[in-house]
C-alpha cells in the first residue's frame, strides 16, 4: 500500500509560501519554498513514471477530498480521480505543482470566459488593470511590441492616472520569457526602464505612469525551459488565465475570469515564479481571495445580464447605443464587465443594410488591416459569434491549480508532473466521450491513452490545426505532425473502433 503520510501533511499544512510571506515580505518566495519544503521553482527533481497509475476505490477519492478545501461543494468523481493523480507528484517533490499544496485544491467562480481572437482577451484584461486599487500581477510567455502591448500600455498610463487622482500608488509587477544570454547564469533577470523601453517591449517609460511602482522579470531555463504561463491577478481579487501571449497573431484564444478562494493559487504562483524578493512588496499579501466575496456578482449591472431561467440572450437582441471601440491608442474603458458587454454588442451590431457575418468580418479586419469578405451563409441569432460570455451566480465549484515547473534539459524525461498526471488520469477515467482543442496533439503519453479510451468504447473528438510548425514538430524529441499521429491512432484501432475516434482539423470560418 502507498504510504500517503507525507502528502497528507503538505495538504493539511496551515503554512504556505504566500502565508509566510505575508509575516515577512523581506523573504524572498524562493528561500520560503526552500525552508517549507525542500524545493523551489528551480529545483528539478526528475522522476520515473510509476509503474501503475490510478484510483482504485472510493477510499481513494475520499482521501483526495480531504486534501483539498472543498467547503460544502460535492467534487464529481472524475474531479477526484484528477486530483488524486495530481496528488501523488509531490511525493518526490512538493513544489512540483508550482504552489503550496494546501493551495492545489479549492473553489471558485467563474464569471465570465471569452473565446475569441487576442484582441478580446487585452481588452478585458486592459479593463481589469485600469480598476486596480493595490496591485497588478502579469505573467505572460511572450512578449512583444505589438497592438497587444499597446493594450498593456494604454492601461498602464490610465491606471497612473486613476491611482494620482487618488493620491495613492500601485504595484505593477510583470514576468515574461525574452530569452538572453545572461539567463545561463541566473534564470531571472531584472529588467530596468531602459530595457522595458527597448523596440522588442516597449513599454511606457517611468514619467508617462509616475504613480505605478513597475518592476519586470525576464525569466527563462536556458536552453528548454519556457516560461509557458498567461495569467493575470488584480487585487488579489480577481485572476485571468488564458492561452494568449502579449504579440498580435491570427489565433483563436481563450480565457477564463476567475474570483473567490481560486484566486490564491495563481497569486501565489505569480510569488513562486518570481522566486527572488519582490520590491517593493506585493500589496495584498494580506489579504486572501479567500475572506472576500466574488465582486462581479455583487454587480448589479451583471446579474441583471441574465434572464429569470439563467440564459444570456443580449447577443440575439438588437443594440440601441453607438460606442466607440476600445482599440490600441484609442481605449475606451468600461468600469464593469456588463459595460464592455454593451460596448462589444455595439461593435458588432451591424450597420443599416449590412449581415452579422459582415459585421463580425469588419471587425476581426480592424486589427489586421485587410479587408476579407465574409464568406459565410447567415446563422439563426443564436449562433452569431460573440467573444465574452458570461455565467450566473452559482454556488463555488471545485478547482484544482495545477501546473508544472520549466524543465530545460534536452531531452522528454519530465513527464512524471501535475498537468501529465491530470490529461491522462481524466482520459483514463472517461466514461462516455472526450473533446480536445489544441493546436498540436501528438505528446508520446497521451496518444496510448486515447487509444485505450477508444477500445474502451469511448467516443474521442479532437480538433488541431492542419500545418501548425509541422518544421518544429519533425525536430527529434518532438511528437511530429497531426497528420503523423492522426495516422498513428486510426493505424492502431479495429475498423468498428475507428467511427469512435473523430479527428477535425480547425480552420475559422470565411
Amino acid at each position: 500500500m502507498v504510504d500517503r503520510s507525507k502528502i497528507e501533511q503538505l495538504c493539511y499544512s496551515t503554512l504556505s509560501v504566500s502565508s509566510e510571506y505575508a509575516k515577512d515580505p523581506s523573504k524572498s518566495p524562493g528561500d520560503i519554498a526552500e525552508k517549507l519544503y525542500g524545493s523551489h521553482h528551480l529545483t528539478t527533481i526528475t522522476t520515473k513514471t510509476p509503474d501503475s497509475r490510478g484510483t482504485f476505490s472510493k477510499n481513494d477519492l475520499e482521501w483526495a477530498k480531504s486534501c483539498g478545501n472543498f467547503g460544502n461543494t460535492n467534487p464529481s468523481e472524475l474531479f477526484l480521480h484528477g486530483l488524486h493523480d495530481v496528488l501523488q507528484c509531490l511525493r518526490h517533490d512538493p513544489m512540483a505543482d508550482c504552489v503550496s499544496p494546501p493551495l492545489i485544491g479549492t473553489t471558485g467562480f467563474v464569471p465570465m470566459t471569452i473565446i475569441a481572437p487576442l484582441n478580446d482577451q487585452l481588452r478585458h484584461m486592459s479593463n481589469l488593470i485600469v480598476r486596480a486599487k493595490k496591485e497588478v500581477l502579469l505573467a505572460t510567455n511572450f512578449w512583444k511590441t505589438s497592438g497587444a502591448s499597446t493594450f498593456v500600455n494604454d492601461a498602464l498610463i490610465e491606471l497612473s492616472k486613476r491611482t494620482a487622482a487618488r493620491n495613492e500608488r500601485v504595484v505593477v509587477k510583470i514576468m515574461f520569457d525574452r530569452g538572453a544570454l545572461k539567463q545561463i547564469f541566473d534564470n531571472h533577470q531584472n529588467v530596468d526602464s531602459k530595457g522595458w523601453q527597448a523596440s522588442g517591449v516597449g513599454l511606457p517609460p517611468p514619467e508617462q505612469m509616475p504613480n505605478v511602482d513597475l518592476a519586470i522579470v525576464n525569466f527563462h531555463r536556458p536552453p528548454l525551459g519556457t516560461f509557458q504561463s498567461k495569467f493575470m491577478i488584480v487585487d488579489r481579487q480577481i485572476a485571468t488565465v488564458s492561452s494568449n501571449n502579449i504579440q498580435d497573431n491570427d489565433n483563436l484564444e481563450m480565457m477564463s475570469h476567475l474570483e473567490e478562494p481560486i484566486v490564491d493559487s495563481p497569486w501565489e504562483t505569480f510569488l513562486i515564479s518570481w522566486h527572488n524578493a519582490l520590491k517593493p512588496a506585493a500589496p495584498c499579501r494580506t489579504t486572501s481571495a479567500a475572506q472576500s466575496s466574488p465582486p462581479t456578482y455583487s454587480e448589479q449591472s451583471f446579474t441583471a445580464l441574465f434572464e429569470p431561467d439563467g440564459s444570456f440572450r443580449l447577443p440575439e437582441q438588437p443594440c440601441h447605443h453607438d460606442l466607440p471601440e476600445h482599440m490600441p491608442n484609442s481605449p475606451h474603458y468600461d468600469d464593469s464587465i456588463a459595460n464592455e458587454i454593451e460596448r462589444m454588442r455595439s461593435v458588432l451590431n451591424p450597420a443599416a443594410g449590412e449581415k452579422h457575418c459582415d459585421a463580425v468580418a469588419r471587425y476581426l479586419n480592424k486589427p489586421t488591416g485587410l479587408s476579407v469578405k465574409a464568406t459565410s451563409p447567415e446563422k439563426d441569432s443564436g449562433l452569431h459569434f460573440f467573444p465574452f460570455i458570461p455565467v450566473p451566480d452559482t454556488e463555488p465549484v471545485p478547482m484544482a491549480m495545477v501546473s508544472r515547473k520549466p524543465y530545460a534539459a534536452m531531452n522528454n524525461d519530465s513527464v512524471f508532473v501535475p498537468q501529465n498526471e491530470a490529461f491522462l488520469s481524466l482520459v483514463r477515467n472517461a466514461k462516455c466521450t472526450i473533446f480536445i482543442q489544441t493546436p498540436d496533439l501528438n505528446a508520446k503519453p497521451l496518444l496510448p491513452a486515447l487509444i485505450s479510451a477508444v477500445k474502451r468504447g469511448i467516443e474521442v473528438t479532437y480538433y488541431v490545426c492542419l500545418g501548425y510548425n509541422d518544421g518544429g514538430e519533425l525536430l527529434p524529441g518532438q511528437g511530429g505532425t497531426n497528420e503523423m499521429a492522426a495516422n498513428h491512432l486510426y493505424s492502431e484501432l479495429e475498423e468498428d473502433e475507428k467511427p469512435l475516434l473523430k479527428v477535425f482539423f480547425y480552420v475559422a470560418a470565411d
